[in-house]
């Protein structure tokens, strides 16, 4: 038997929740990707939604803004599975 999908409806995208988090931390984007060891340019895709979350990228957020990996890879995970473009 077949499972009708569910869409939510509102997606946040992951850059979204990374925004606010550096907001809430008093963090800008170069001070990030400083403490990534990642270009400027990367974080900046990342919340302008022009660049996904890798595993890598989790790994690197979550060490830099102590969270888990997982919470971002779960953000880029919901993010791409109910996108509706």
């Amino acid at each position: 038997m077949a499972t009708e999908r569910v869409w939510p409806d509102l997606v946040i995208p992951p850059g979204d929740v990374l925004t606010e988090e550096l907001a809430a931390r008093g963090l800008t984007q170069s001070q990030l990707a400083r403490q990534m060891g990642r270009p400027l340019q990367a974080v900046n895709e990342i919340v302008r939604g022009k660049k996904r979350i890798t595993g890598e990228t989790a790994l690197q957020l979550a060490d830099a803004l102590g969270t888990s990996a997982e919470l971002w890879m779960r953000l880029e995970a919901d993010h791409e599975l109910n996108r509706r473009d």
